[in-house]
């Protein structure tokens, strides 16, 4: 079988919660405004292409490459992903842009 490693590509990417003091992206809140994500207290549904999808609190919404917008388990981002540059690492905990 063939091996295959993931292409180094730029997002940017968001940790979910509800902090009235957390900062949320303008790509995040655009679409909170188009209803294409809808925010409950405690998760937010998403609305992709490949359907409806749950976001719980600390999970990471990622802005993919083609704009398209998804969400991920901490675990699986913290194995996937790593900042793209120094200034990333300086940033707010809970927003980091990968850009």
């Amino acid at each position: 079988m063939s091996q295959f490693r993931k292409k180094p590509v730029v997002i940017e990417a968001y940790c979910f919660n509800q902090q009235h003091d957390n900062y949320r992206p303008d790509w995040f809140q655009d679409r909170v405004s188009a209803n294409t994500i809808i925010t409950f207290d405690d998760h937010a549904i998403i609305r992709t292409l490949e359907g409806d999808m749950r976001a719980d609190l600390g999970d990471w919404i990622i802005k993919g490459v083609k704009g398209e917008v998804y969400p991920c388990k901490p675990d699986i981002f913290e194995a996937t992903y790593e900042p793209a540059d120094i200034a990333a690492l300086t940033k707010e905990k809970h927003f980091v842009e990968l850009s």
